[in-house]
């Protein structure tokens, strides 16, 4: 028989790639979604990769009853993988509240589910944003997490708190906490990729778009960073290498493979590369040249940041596969294909 399961997010950016990955390793996959940051043709598009539609419903996951009703009609949902929640570190600044009731009480409607309608496992999308400004580089699990930079990341942290605290007083419950680092890219068949809703708040999607005319520039928050070239550093992971890697999560919670209640992985390359290395990757992937400027930096904004991913690989048998420029290129076939460039 096979597993079902539940996708929150799943016609988001790296939900959408996980649900491809799921699919194609077997498992019937239900999405949740409210579309507030996606568009329902994602699905569609998940359909031609896969040859199968997800099932959908059109739900937010912070509304208390329609949550319940949900998990109601599903009771067959062995495991779940929660992604859904307001993604935005610069947003998040400026309305804080939105962030908090969206990311916080979603997971607490879940988590009560679970515990009502015997679903034990749960994979989290965490976030490296909460090791904040790391005082030792690179970063593993077991690194000091810091007061958040920014409300986003603060939620992902007492998300943290909560899933650890519940699992420690029901036993029932499993969990694996993913901290990502930086996701960029599409997948190969650039039929899904990251569509943000408005201004792209990540590097990615905004080079991709000033590359296609969408944006007259480039925007470089600082280069006056304590890095090589004065500007961030991120560690930036193929975001179908991490979908891969919540496949073999799901499958340490089914086969019982984990080695405690609450499990912690981060996920990542192992490499740091500052904003300026990827303008210049980008350029050179795509031979595409690219108008950017250097602005002052962006509040919630740390200097640098990159995985050791040692536990990661050797514990969960994965590793981040994919070059940068191939990433770069996927991220920007992706781009041209949405906005019909030839």
């Amino acid at each position: 028989m096979t597993a079902k399961i539940l996708v929150t997010g799943g016609t988001g950016y790296i939900g959408s790639h996980t649900v491809v990955e799921l699919q194609q390793s077997g498992y019937d996959v239900v999405v949740v979604d409210d579309l507030s940051n996606s568009s329902i043709e994602v699905l569609d598009n998940i359909e031609k990769i896969t040859g199968i539609k997800p099932a959908f419903e059109q739900l937010n996951l912070s509304d208390a009853a329609k949550t319940d009703e949900f998990f109601g009609k599903n009771t067959d949902i062995a495991a779940i993988i929660h992604f859904a929640a307001s993604k935005a570190v610069g947003e998040s600044v400026q309305i804080p509240l939105h962030y908090y009731r969206n990311n916080l009480v979603s997971l607490m409607n879940i988590l009560d589910c679970q515990l009502k309608y015997n679903i034990p496992n749960i994979v989290f999308s965490s976030s490296c944003t909460v090791y904040g400004q790391p005082d030792k580089l690179p970063v593993t699990e077991t690194t000091p997490r810091k007061d958040a930079e920014s409300p986003y990341g603060n939620t992902k942290r007492v998300n943290e708190d909560i899933l650890n605290d519940a699992i420690k007083a029901y036993p029932q419950l499993k969990g694996i906490a993913l901290r990502y680092f930086n996701p960029i890219g599409a997948h190969p068949t650039a039929l899904i990729g990251e569509l943000p809703l408005g201004v792209p708040q990540n590097l990615v999607p905004f080079i991709t778009q000033a590359a296609a005319g969408l944006r007259d520039e480039l925007k470089v928050f600082g280069d006056d960073y304590d890095t090589t070239d004065g500007s961030a550093v991120r560690d930036y992971i193929n975001v179908v290498d991490l979908a891969k890697a919540h496949v073999v999560a799901i499958e340490r919670l089914l086969q019982a493979k984990n080695k405690s209640g609450y499990e912690i992985f981060n996920l990542g390359t192992g490499n740091g590369y500052s904003v300026l290395e990827i303008v210049k990757g980008f350029e050179k992937s795509t031979g595409v040249k690219l108008n950017y400027k250097i602005v002052a930096r962006r509040a919630g904004d740390i200097e640098k940041i990159w995985a050791d991913t040692t536990y990661a690989n050797e514990e969960l048998g994965w590793k981040a596969e994919t070059g940068l420029e191939e990433t770069l290129l996927s991220a920007w076939n992706w781009e041209k294909r949405v906005r019909g460039i030839q």
